[in-house]
């Protein structure tokens, strides 16, 4: 059921799901997770993709006014399924910003 990521990090099933779920439903799934689940925000691999979820999921609704929104939304969804799949992703600009800043 679990899987060794890069760099030794166990990632579970229940990881990829919730990591899932915050592509999904960002940017309010990643909120809830941060705020209410101390078990969820702790774990690296939830972490890492709560983080990106979170600053895709407030590009795609700043740029749903404006007809790159769709596209964003469409790539967010083909992250939500890199997530679930327990590959890693990378977001250009979005991945290097969470890493230097600590908060994967």
């Amino acid at each position: 059921m679990s899987e060794q990521m890069g760099g030794g990090m166990e990632v579970s099933s229940d990881d990829k799901l919730w990591a899932m779920l915050a592509y999904l439903f960002a940017p309010i799934s990643p909120i809830v997770i941060m705020l209410f689940m101390a078990d969820k925000k702790e774990r690296p691999y939830i972490k890492a993709n709560n983080m990106q979820a979170l600053i895709l999921g407030i590009i795609t609704y700043v740029s749903m006014s404006f007809c790159v929104g769709f596209l964003v939304l469409l790539y967010q969804l083909y992250c939500a399924f890199q997530a679930y799949s327990g590959k890693p992703v990378v977001i250009p600009v979005i991945t290097d910003l969470v890493k230097n800043q600590g908060w994967a």
